[in-house]
């Protein structure tokens, strides 16, 4: 599959991170846009109008969960699905995510690039 035309959004603060997704979604044909902040993320989305959305909680100027829920009361961009990465264990801020119409998330701890990047290739793989 040709993945060049869906332009994801990864809004993540932790550059080393950000660094290994981008690096593992622009292997895999990808197009991505990145910020590192809230606010610049919100931007980048309203602007843009990417496929999908990588999300951090814990980010500077505009965290997460307030990001993904300008971008799904926005109408031009409510249906663009949000995949959250977190450290957060905690429940409260997963579930507040997902009952704003996230898709999904991921424990930081818990995975690998590859394993993200798998998943946003099936994504785009299932709604074919």
């Amino acid at each position: 599959m040709n993945y060049a035309r869906h332009l994801i959004a990864l809004i993540e603060d932790d550059r080393v991170l950000s660094d290994a997704i981008y690096t593992g979604l622009t292997d895999a044909g990808f197009t991505v846009e990145r910020a590192f902040d809230g606010e610049s993320g919100l931007a980048m989305v309203l602007s843009k109008k990417p496929s999908l959305v990588l999300l951090d909680i814990l980010m500077p100027k505009m965290d997460g969960l307030a990001v993904a829920e300008k971008i799904k009361n926005n109408p031009e961009t409510k249906k663009i699905p949000i995949i959250i990465l977190t450290v957060l264990e905690n429940a409260k801020p997963v579930a507040k995510a997902l009952d704003l119409g996230v898709h999904e998330y991921f424990i930081k701890s818990d995975f690998k690039v590859d394993d993200i990047v798998n998943r946003v290739k099936e994504h785009f793989n299932e709604s074919n």
